[in-house]
């Protein structure tokens, strides 16, 4: 990388493309949009379920990537999305049903923009004083499991999609569920078996596929429910969402404020995967990459739009073409700018089949949970060693499970369980030798 502010990106046309390196042009915009797909289903879905706008939070998660993007230099490559470490939070402090009309936005936009300027503390702190005790309070054994517990939290949102649970439809469909298999299967082939730059694609091509499938089942053969074009030419090709101002309320804010520690080991734990993923030390940028989540998250608050996170779903895609190009991000910010200014492109987004976006779902999540493999295996973490063992296995349960806990008024859901579960029994385990570690002593 080079001394300046920015890196200046090296033309690469095959193999592995590196933070600091580009594909030619044409590429790099279809990949830029595949990330557009891969972050879209979770960048619109959390929003729904807060009972949010989500052209907003498409709007601002361009404006969070772009300001990320700054604030680290160009160094670290990530997209930002709608974070699901709000939802729980920001239901019970607004009183709010899943997936209904929230009427008390205001009150968690406030406690949205606190959440922010705590998280955009830890970083300055990080940044000042070093990354090392953030890396002593979450060492990589804590930071795999909370990566891989986000995953297996997903989880039943993806099968869910991927089965067409509705609200009026608990048990789904059997055409729904073949669907989303048909996507995964097009995703993996297409990943595995594609020749030249269709490799690098497979989650683009793989939900192009999908589409077909569904719409040649469904509007042609009438198999299933036919998807509705008729929204698209309803709406206007530009046009803001609606925006809202915040308000300022402690009770609120007490209980959401607190989501800036999950973002935190979250943050972290995304990073580490990118560092083992580019075999780069991205460790001297978490402070700045805290400091940039910190600032999008209150500037996405300030206007009606949800808490920000680096997205571990743009690691899956990453994971999977081998291209790592921060530029790459530029584009899908791009791409999502014009998404959230633009109902009528939203309204086509929107045409997607829920089981072709779970079908997505299952690979990318599925992909999230496998990062941790590759944080501990490259950190060599022992799992012959119970208190590693132990950290990894509840955490695991915890996520998998979305075990949920009221502590002093403030609801933990599943990711926030399983990322305290995870430092406070690691470090619990951590006061004293074990008898493993006496036994291997003396051996």
């Amino acid at each position: 990388m080079s001394d300046g502010f920015l890196p200046r990106w090296s033309l690469k046309t095959e193999g592995v493309v590196m933070p600091d390196e580009r594909l030619p042009t044409g590429h790099m915009v279809v990949v830029g949009l595949q990330h557009v797909v891969a972050m879209f289903g979770a960048t619109v879905l959390a929003p729904i379920l807060m009972g949010f706008d989500p052209n907003v939070s498409i709007l601002f998660s361009g404006i969070a990537t772009l300001i990320f993007f700054v604030v680290v230099g160009g160094r670290v490559p990530s997209y930002l999305g709608s974070s699901f470490a709000f939802i729980g939070p920001v239901l019970v402090a607004t009183g709010a049903s899943v997936g209904s009309p929230n009427p008390n936005i205001p009150l968690a936009l406030g406690g949205i923009i606190a959440a922010g300027a705590l998280y955009f503390l830890i970083g300055l702190l990080v940044q000042l004083a070093g990354h090392r005790w953030i890396e002593r309070l979450m060492p990589p054994v804590v930071t795999g499991a909370i990566v891989a517990a986000i995953g297996l939290v997903l989880a039943p949102i993806a099968i869910n999609s991927a089965s067409g649970v509705t609200p009026d439809n608990q048990n789904g469909s059997d055409f729904a569920r073949w669907i989303a298999l048909a996507t995964v299967m097009a995703v993996g082939l297409m990943a595995v078996y594609a020749p030249g730059i269709w490799r690098r694609l497979p989650v683009l091509i793989g939900g192009v596929l999908g589409y077909l499938i569904y719409f040649i089942c469904a509007n042609v053969l009438g198999l299933g429910q036919a998807i509705d074009f008729s929204k698209i030419g309803q709406a206007a090709w530009f046009g803001l969402p609606s925006f809202q101002s915040p308000v300022f309320d402690m009770r609120a804010i007490s209980l959401i404020a607190p989501v800036a520690v999950i973002l935190v080991a979250e943050n972290l734990g995304h990073i580490k995967a990118i560092g083992a993923m580019t075999s780069r030390n991205l460790d001297p940028y978490l402070g700045r990459a805290f400091m940039g989540d910190g600032v999008a998250t209150m500037l996405s608050g300030s206007a009606g739009g949800t808490g920000m996170t680096t997205y571990a779903e743009n690691m899956g895609v990453m994971a999977v073409t081998r291209i790592y190009s921060t530029l790459v991000f530029l584009i899908a910010a791009a791409f999502a700018l014009l998404l959230g200014l633009s109902p009528k492109f939203g309204a086509f987004i929107g045409t997607i089949p829920g089981p072709v976006l779970g079908g997505l779902s299952i690979v990318v999540f599925g992909l999230i949970a496998a990062t941790a493999g590759r944080i501990w295996v490259e950190n060599r973490v022992d799992f012959s060693n119970p208190r590693n063992l132990i950290t990894v296995a509840v955490a695991l349960v915890l996520g998998a499970g979305n075990f949920k806990l009221n502590v002093a008024g403030f609801t933990l859901d599943g990711i926030g369980t399983a990322t305290f579960g995870a430092i406070i029994l690691y470090h619990l385990l951590n006061m004293a030798p074990s008898t493993a570690d006496r036994t291997e002593t003396v051996h």
